[in-house]
């Protein structure tokens, strides 16, 4: 039996045996949008909460839309062109209208992955389209502090502007429950002082900040807190399928437009299952995601809820670009050398985490869980000994391997990664 994983820009097509029990688990078939430049488009008038677009339009003179970086496949050759055409007809200046791109503590996008981002022509021609550094004192404004005391300090050039828009793409996301809406704020425009206090192990090792998870994430209230400190800004989110054609696309508040897409992704993205699993086989989403070992995280954390305890998860990762940041090299050296419990207890006493450390405090949920095995041709032999994992050349291999271990033949494969989260829930 033959089943293609997410990989890089292709896929990869692993041979399970024959006599293997094989449960696929992927998101139900998605309503599509027929013609998704015209719903959005309709939604600039009729907001999901909010004024609509072209009554803030009318009233502003800057405006500044937030848009991902290169890690989300978000469709911007479909958002940006209707956006801006739409500012521009409402009498704002192009001059006066400026892209940002949310990095968070990610590295900037520039040239020709700035171009394929972006997705458009007309709209780098036309637009100024900068990258946020979130280690620039200079660029960032104060708005005080939230209740629990971190420094909110955000990109001048959205706080300022008169018209500010956040564009994103709505889906698990392993820490703050969903992705899109005001995550695409704040880590997005944030300053690295900002991001390292809610990345800090007191919020990271609570058990709500966790996928698909919204009530009592400390990191989710956190966000909304900063919102509020902000004011008024308006969101377009996104929901796309398994093949990233667009399944639902909306304008409005950004809070209100945020939780209509997450109760419209929450239904297909979150699988129920009736059992859990030795065996569990995974991605980390293909590109742009598996682009580093740092991004791969992510794909190990969403299946844990099936994951029998002391089971084998395998995964399969591209990382063109290798591990990640030299922050986040250092972090996992740190993991290899401490162990993992003094590392946890070194991040725990910490107010602030050290960048990129979080996704190796997130990469202990796995470790805990069982064992973690790694398909990849993108890390160099260094590189592989310190992803705290046991690699493996032959994916096919692995699986045989960890069957066998485990003495059970049932296994579960999960193509899609971490965009599908399988929920353990006996007795359905």
């Amino acid at each position: 039996m033959d089943i293609s994983l997410n990989y890089g820009k292709t896929q990869l097509v692993v041979t399970l045996p024959d006599d293997l029990e094989v449960s696929v688990i992927r998101k139900p078939d998605m309503p599509l949008l027929d013609d998704p430049v015209a719903t959005l488009e309709a939604s600039f008038a009729k907001p999901d909460g909010g004024p609509n677009l072209a009554y803030l339009a009318r009233k502003a003179q800057t405006a500044c839309i937030l848009i991902c970086d290169i890690t989300r496949p978000v469709p911007n050759s479909v958002l940006l062109p209707p956006l801006l055409r739409a500012l521009l007809a409402a009498g704002l200046g192009r001059e006066n209208i400026v892209i940002l791109v949310a990095t968070g503590l990610h590295r900037p996008n520039e040239d020709e992955e700035l171009a394929e981002l972006v997705g458009d022509p007309w709209v780098m021609e036309n637009f100024a389209v900068v990258n946020h550094f979130a280690r620039d004192d200079a660029s960032h404004v104060s708005l005080g502090r939230t209740r629990s005391g971190t420094k909110v300090m955000l990109d001048k050039r959205f706080v300022e502007a008169d018209l500010r828009i956040a564009t994103g793409l709505v889906e698990p996301h392993f820490m703050a429950g969903w992705s899109g809406g005001r995550k695409v704020i704040a880590p997005g425009v944030a300053h690295a002082e900002t991001i390292t206090t809610f990345h800090s192990a007191r919020f990271m090792e609570h058990p709500n900040c966790a996928n698909c998870v919204l009530d009592g994430n400390p990191l989710h209230d956190e966000q909304l807190e900063i919102i509020a400190m902000l004011g008024c800004v308006s969101a377009i989110n996104v929901v796309i399928d398994e093949d990233r054609r667009i399944s639902m696309i909306n304008f409005g508040e950004v809070v209100k437009s945020h939780m209509a897409a997450v109760d419209h992704v929450r239904t297909y993205a979150e699988v129920p299952m009736p059992e859990r699993f030795s065996t569990v086989i995974t991605s980390a989403a293909g590109y742009p995601l598996d682009k580093t070992y740092y991004q791969t995280v992510k794909g190990m954390v969403g299946p844990l809820d099936i994951l029998k305890p002391g089971g084998t998860l395998v995964i399969a990762s591209a990382c063109s670009e290798g591990m990640g940041s030299a922050e986040y090299v250092t972090s996992q050296r740190n993991l290899m050398n401490m162990g993992a419990d003094r590392f946890l207890k070194h991040i725990e006493s910490k107010s602030h985490a050290a960048v990129d450390e979080w996704q190796t405090e997130m990469l202990l949920k796995p470790l805990r869980s069982g064992q973690v095995v790694l398909y990849t041709e993108g890390l160099t032999e260094e590189e592989l000994s310190l992803t705290a994992v046991k690699p493996t050349t032959s994916i096919d291999q692995a699986i045989v391997a960890a069957v066998a271990n485990a003495n059970d033949k049932r296994i579960a494969v999960i193509p899609e990664g971490p965009y599908v989260v399988p929920r353990y829930r006996p007795g359905i």
